[in-house]
């Protein structure tokens, strides 16, 4: 398979050599082949089984190239039918951009006017999106200097997953456009396996 993709260019950056073929791990829907650094980049930081540390990177996802990363993530029908991400990147978006504002600065150096995030955020979850009713998401900031441990938030899927609509709207209207049930009234009900294509066209890899 490996050497299947590398023929092809990353369908995120558009500049490196493709590496793995990226699938939601939700729905099981292949994306598309993409290089090993937006793979990473792609993939959540500290992915544990129901919460996730949010770093850094998550600055280009939702950020500096942000419909570039919500057209890939959205290639999946399932989450383009419900017009949301899966839950691990919903969760970093509500921590990154979402709960922003909650989160607490400390003074810089001395002399210095600026302030400092406090700690690193993490978020947990309870719950599955496939029982929305029952799923929550807590934001918490980790490794305050002052000692502190602090929960900013619980949102509740339902009302990050409408948030998340309302922010995706006005970010990538293009995206937006193409989203939500309508769009797919044909789509299956239940996931369908990564299988990879083995009838040697290239073009059938996604």
């Amino acid at each position: 398979m490996s050497r299947k993709v590398a023929g092809w260019t990353c369908a995120v950056c558009h500049t490196a050599p493709a590496a793995v073929l990226d699938h939601c791990h939700e729905h099981g829907y292949v994306r598309a082949p993409v290089c090993h650094s937006c793979n990473t980049q792609e993939r959540p930081d500290h992915l544990y089984s129901n919460h996730i540390r949010v770093a850094d990177h998550y600055t280009r996802l939702f950020d500096t190239h942000t419909g570039d990363w919500l057209h890939h993530w959205h290639r999946c029908p399932g989450c383009r039918a419900r017009t949301t991400l899966p839950l691990p990147h919903l969760a970093a978006w509500t921590a990154h951009i979402a709960c922003r504002s909650l989160r607490p600065t400390h003074r810089g150096p001395r002399g210095s006017r600026a302030r400092k995030p406090c700690g690193v955020l993490r978020v947990s979850w309870t719950g599955s999106h496939n029982a929305p009713r029952s799923c929550l998401l807590t934001v918490a900031v980790d490794f305050c200097p002052t000692g502190e441990h602090r929960v900013l938030a619980r949102v509740p899927y339902r009302e990050a997953a409408e948030r998340f609509g309302t922010w995706l709207a006005e970010t990538a209207p293009a995206v937006a456009a193409a989203a939500g049930p309508d769009r797919l009234d044909d789509l299956p009900t239940r996931s369908r396996p990564v299988i990879a294509d083995t009838s040697g066209e290239d073009l059938a890899l996604f």
